[in-house]
């Protein structure tokens, strides 16, 4: 029998966040490589959408929402999915929320609203999960990052702020983790146009910095994103865990492009 590393046939994933944008695209690139994959977010009717297009794509599924702010409705997802597939094997933390203001302005509700679900709430998948995926000693934790794990954007320092911590939380959960079988990685996102932030790119100067900013001089496709999830989610990564990669279009290794 040939080796086939990046087969996931056999494979349960769960993809918060997975109904639209980044999330999506990972479901659907996780599916195509073979998994039965469940995507969910709070709204049911797009619960159903992204798990019509699973089956469509030949993969098992289930339509259960989740909102990443509330516990048991984290413990929900695993329960329903650990019913019907017996064991989850791969986990995408892709729920997330952006805001732009001044920083002098940010609200605390609104801090803590971004922070609750970036952070907090992929912490709280990662510990209900990650405990089932001990248990088994065996999974793969893959939580979205970003740009601004890095470095600074302007005017968005609660969501900043919420995904520099998710690359730190990925690293401490690969550290804990790696002797227990479960591999902890995170991809960071370049400036891919989603109904998250298109109206942060579309025609302004923003948009047109960023363009600069990237030596592609292109933005990303969230189905480019597919790849390194595929990627993490496989036997390929092995030996890998506690990394954060980008896809970026080289972003994070640019300086002066003109």
């Amino acid at each position: 029998m040939s080796y086939a590393p990046f087969d996931l046939g056999g494979k349960v994933a769960v993809v918060f966040g997975g109904t639209s944008g980044i999330g999506r695209a990972i479901a659907h690139g996780l599916a195509e490589a073979g998994a039965d994959v469940v995507p969910t977010s709070r709204r049911p009717e797009h619960v159903e959408t992204a798990a019509f297009e699973i089956e469509e794509r030949g993969r098992r599924t289930l339509r259960v929402t989740s909102d990443v702010q509330d516990r048991n409705s984290v413990r929900e997802v695993l329960a329903a999915a650990v019913r019907t597939f017996e064991k989850v094997d791969i986990l995408v933390n892709s729920a997330g929320r952006t805001l732009r203001v001044p920083t002098e302005d940010v609200s605390e509700d609104d801090w803590e609203d971004v922070i609750g679900t970036n952070l907090t709430g992929t912490l709280r998948a990662c510990q209900i999960f990650g405990r089932h995926m001990l248990e088994r000693g065996h999974g793969r934790i893959i939580n979205i990052a970003s740009l601004s794990s890095f470095v600074a954007l302007t005017e968005v320092a609660a969501y900043s702020a919420s995904k520099a911590a998710v690359a730190s939380l990925t690293k401490s959960l690969a550290v804990e983790w790696a002797r227990r079988g479960v591999n902890v990685n995170a991809i960071a996102p370049g400036v891919f146009r989603t109904s998250l932030n298109r109206h942060l790119l579309d025609d302004t100067e923003r948009g047109r910095e960023l363009l600069l900013r990237t030596p592609m001089a292109r933005f990303g496709k969230v189905e480019e994103l597919a790849g390194a999830a595929v990627f993490l989610a496989s036997d390929a990564s092995s030996f890998v865990t506690g990394e954060i990669i980008a896809v970026d279009g080289g972003f994070l290794a640019s300086g002066v492009n003109n």
